[in-house]
């Protein structure tokens, strides 16, 4: 594969540039820090998981993340969770679902309840060998684009099985799904 090496160049562009590529950053790979002054990155004022089409659950906002290592400081703001069941770094997507062929098209029926705030901290919690558990205010986002749930508590698919992605349907069961 080719391409530029290194990749990434952030002393060629002003901080100002190197803060919006890292905010725009879907999987909380990158971060900054300032050397002088400057304010530290936060989080997003409303919590959202995009549901992509056939990819990962982006997540953003004011993450607590069950599986986190400290070292893994974006992660706080933005992550890109696995709901294929294949990563081999879960809960967090490695783009497995290219190679297994993942098929979703990122459609949430549901509506959930009206939300009084939008903020706060979202804590994603794994179920062994079960759903990502989600508490705290959280917008869901179709893959079209459109505002589609809302609520402060909900079970996601994570295994790649259920009939009614991207929420748990409880299909991870019969699938066999492993995963702590």
């Amino acid at each position: 594969m080719g391409g530029r090496n290194p990749w990434c160049q952030p002393n060629l562009v002003s901080s100002e540039e190197v803060v919006d590529v890292v905010g725009r950053c879907p999987t909380g790979a990158l971060t900054y820090q300032h050397k002088v002054g400057g304010s530290p990155e936060t989080s997003a004022n409303t919590n959202t998981v995009v549901v992509s089409y056939n990819g990962p659950l982006f997540v953003r906002g004011d993450l607590d993340i069950d599986g986190a290592t400290e070292d893994m400081t974006g992660v706080k703001f933005r992550t890109a969770l696995c709901r294929c069941g294949q990563s081999e770094h879960k809960p967090f997507c490695d783009n497995s679902h290219e190679k297994v062929e993942f098929q979703d098209y990122g459609a949430v029926g549901e509506t959930g309840q009206e939300l009084n705030q939008t903020g706060g901290k979202l804590t994603i919690k794994r179920v062994k060998d079960g759903p990502l558990l989600l508490s705290g205010n959280v917008t869901m986002i179709a893959s079209s684009g459109r505002e589609a749930w809302h609520g402060t508590h909900t079970a996601l698919c994570r295994c790649g099985a259920s009939k009614n992605k991207p929420f748990c349907d409880g299909s991870h069961q019969a699938a066999g799904f492993v995963a702590d």
